[in-house]
């Protein structure tokens, strides 16, 4: 028996729609967010710039809970006490120590639990899964998963697509680990690793490409070379260091390349394959390396394109090089990069000042920090002087207005409930339904399963039909929001929200993963998921403290009064004696307010 068949809709009455923000509906706008006030060593505090005048120290927990909201998969209790009185400057210098979580030994671990000696495990084919619902929950290295999960949605590779990459886990493990890997370094190393890793090569259909064959019409594949430049790197129209499209006389945009320059550059990418003494051993060993230059199967032809040239006969792997070198010195690269890793974190509508700030930063390679320490290695590309300027920005720091902020991406509410109540184990191998999210009875996204190489939603997209689309505004999260999505997060999070580990029937998951020939401890799954409320149960009986709790929790004090008030007035009628009772109500409010306009809009 499947475990999802201990998934149930309970119904409460309660359906906030999403659609709200895109004009469908009407709400009372939330209440605006105070102004910071940092404790300083005197002077105004500036935190984007060269020469900051004082640390940024929040005395309000509020102001704590955004940061965290913007830096990590969700704030905690104990985070944002401890982060109160606390330099932000000190607590990013501690994140970039942190020991990273990777992939691959999750995949380790789930591959040993299995008794088949030939076929492979439904556990390790969700490994990835596994690993990233437990490191976003658990680790220490907040920040670093945070940024490797930004970078996934711009360096796309997805196993959704029920080929190699989903047969072979290792593949797409060890490219997430090369994000992780990468995600406070330099983005040109990681540039060459995803150039040369498996996973891209099976995506992106270069793995096997070979040189030219007039005779036979053959052409080196073009897939690689194609989206390097346009998803990548440099985009479609050439930009200024602000992001604002660059215009020639007529005043009309200028196109980055042309199809020549894709046809130059799919050239360089001929050669690369599985390295065939590890594929004797297995494809899983050959797909968790580095892919092997084949010389014999590299074209040797002149490479011309981005007004470059790398001369004939030149060697593959110089070849390669030379043109991530040619690619990465494009003036595009900082203000592409850098707006985008602007809208995983802060706000969907980052002014052109802002972004100018971000590509600054990401040009020298270093950021001074409120503090005055120097984040960074001074080389153009460095991410940890790119992210630090992202956070620190003056921008968002300060609320910006009405059109501050973006909707909270699906995969950080689930995961930001999942840490802020505590759950007893983030155990996704015992939770079936979080091993697909894709569809709109869930999340309508999932870890590494984008639809296609252009992520789960664009960057520019601006939703038709809306309030928002009228004004201009870009709204990339509801691209994958509609009618069935609304209902299904509302329906799944309910479900997580109110699950009670006697729910779950232990024999059954015995009996289940005994079929799949899997020896596991299942000792953690009837309290797998299973949230925390005590410090909940003990506001209920003061409605107010309870709103109050929650609102910092969740919304870090943007909760509108009208919410407050309608959830309070929800709440009043119901028993409140026992603990079942005290536990409902809380999980009730928690319900209302994850599905409200107030939360699902991150400001």
């Amino acid at each position: 028996m499947s475990l999802k068949a201990h998934f149930q809709t309970i119904s409460i009455g309660v359906l906030t729609c999403l659609l709200v923000a895109c004009g469908g509906g009407g709400s009372e706008t939330p209440e605006p967010e105070p102004t910071p006030t940092p404790i300083t060593d005197g002077g105004s505090s500036q935190p984007n710039t060269d020469t900051p005048a004082a640390d940024i120290i929040y005395q309000d927990p509020k102001q704590v809970a955004r940061f965290l909201t913007q830096a990590t998969f969700g704030p905690t209790s104990t985070t944002i006490d401890e982060l109160t009185n606390q330099s932000l400057s000190t607590w990013y210098q501690q994140q970039l120590t942190f020991k990273p979580n990777y992939l691959l030994p999750v995949l380790n671990e789930m591959t040993a639990l299995s008794t088949s000696e030939d076929a492979i495990t439904l556990l390790e084919l969700e490994a990835t899964t596994v690993g990233f619902w437990r490191h976003a929950i658990t680790g220490e290295d907040q920040l670093r998963q945070r940024i490797a999960f930004a970078l996934s949605q711009i360096l796309v590779v997805s196993n959704g697509g029920g080929e190699i990459l989903t047969d072979v886990p290792s593949a797409v493990a060890y490219y997430q680990d090369l994000l992780i890997k990468h995600a406070f370094g330099n983005y040109r190393d990681l540039l060459e690793d995803v150039t040369y890793s498996p996973a891209m090569g099976q995506y992106l259909t270069y793995r096997g490409s070979k040189k030219g064959n007039p005779e036979t019409g053959r052409m080196p594949d073009e897939n690689y070379a194609r989206e390097l430049l346009q998803l990548f790197t440099l985009g479609v129209v050439e930009l200024n260091l602000d992001g604002t499209p660059k215009l020639d006389g007529n005043q009309q945009q200028i196109e980055t390349y042309s199809n020549v320059d894709i046809t130059g550059l799919a050239r360089v990418f001929t050669g690369l394959n599985l390295d065939n003494v590890l594929n004797e051993q297995s494809r899983s060993v050959a797909f968790s390396a580095p892919m092997k230059i084949y010389n014999r199967s590299h074209s040797s032809l002149e490479k011309r394109f981005l007004n470059s040239a790398i001369a004939a006969d030149t060697s593959a792997a110089n070849s390669i090089d030379q043109a991530l070198d040619i690619i990465f010195a494009h003036p595009n690269v900082a203000p592409f990069v850098g707006s985008q890793l602007i809208q995983r974190l802060v706000t969907s509508n980052p002014s052109s000042a802002y972004v100018s700030r971000v590509s600054t930063a990401f040009e020298s390679g270093v950021f001074t920090l409120p503090n005055g320490d120097k984040i960074g290695e001074s080389r153009r590309g460095d991410l940890s002087a790119t992210i630090a300027a992202v956070l620190f920005d003056e921008e968002a720091r300060n609320s910006q207005g009405d059109n501050d902020g973006k909707v909270r991406e699906p995969i950080i509410r689930f995961t930001h409930w999942a840490r802020a109540f505590n759950i007893a184990y983030a155990t996704a191998e015992f939770q079936e339904l979080l091993w697909d999210t894709t569809g709109p009875s869930t999340l309508m996204q999932h870890p590494y399963r984008a639809p296609s190489v252009f992520n789960f939603y664009r960057p520019g997209y601006t939703a038709p039909g809306s309030l928002t689309g009228e004004q201009g505004l870009k709204a990339p999260e509801l691209q994958i929001a509609n009618a069935s999505s609304v209902a299904g997060y509302s329906n799944f999070m309910t479900y997580f929200v109110f699950l009670d580990q006697t729910q779950l029937d232990i024999n059954e998951v015995n009996q289940f993963f005994a079929d799949e020939e899997i020896d596991i401890d299942t000792s953690r799954a009837p309290q797998s998921f299973v949230a925390d409320y005590q410090q909940e149960i003990s506001l209920v009986n003061d409605s107010q403290a309870l709103l109050s709790h929650l609102d910092l929790l969740l919304t870090h004090g943007t909760l509108s009064s009208a919410t407050r008030q309608h959830i309070i007035g929800v709440l009043a009628p119901l028993a409140k004696e026992t603990e079942q009772e005290k536990r409902y109500q809380v999980q009730l409010a928690i319900v209302m307010i994850m599905t409200s306009p107030d939360y699902l809009i991150q400001r």
